[in-house]
C-alpha cells in the first residue's frame, strides 16, 4: 500500500518494525522510479517461504505487512530486487 505520494531520491529497503516480531511486521520501501518490484522473504537455508509483491510498482514510498503466523520461529530473510536495485536485510520472528 501506497505511504506517501512524494518521489524518493532513491531505492531503499528499510529494517522491519517491529523486529524481532511475533507475528506480524512491517517493511517499507522506497522506489525512485517506478518497474517491476519483488519483495521474496526466505528462511535460514535459502528457501523461499513467500513473495510480499510482485508486481510494477509507482515511484513512492510502500508499507508491506508480513504475516509470519503459519511458520516457526527464527531468522528470515528479506530481499527487494527492482531494477538493478537488490538489497537483502535480516528479521527475526519469536513466538
Amino acid at each position: 500500500q501506497p505511504v506517501s505520494s512524494s518521489i524518493p531520491q532513491e531505492f531503499s529497503l528499510s529494517q522491519n518494525y517491529p523486529n524481532p516480531f511475533n507475528p506480524m511486521t512491517n517493511v517499507k520501501i522506497q522506489m525512485s522510479t517506478g518497474g517491476f518490484t519483488k519483495l521474496t522473504v526466505f528462511d535460514i537455508t535459502g528457501k523461499e517461504v513467500q513473495v510480499l509483491v510482485n508486481d510494477h510498482l509507482n515511484a513512492g514510498t510502500y508499507s508491506v505487512n508480513f504475516d509470519a503466523s503459519e511458520y516457526s520461529s527464527g531468522i528470515y530473510f528479506y530481499t527487494l530486487t527492482a531494477g538493478n536495485f537488490s538489497q537483502t536485510r535480516k528479521m527475526v520472528l519469536i513466538k
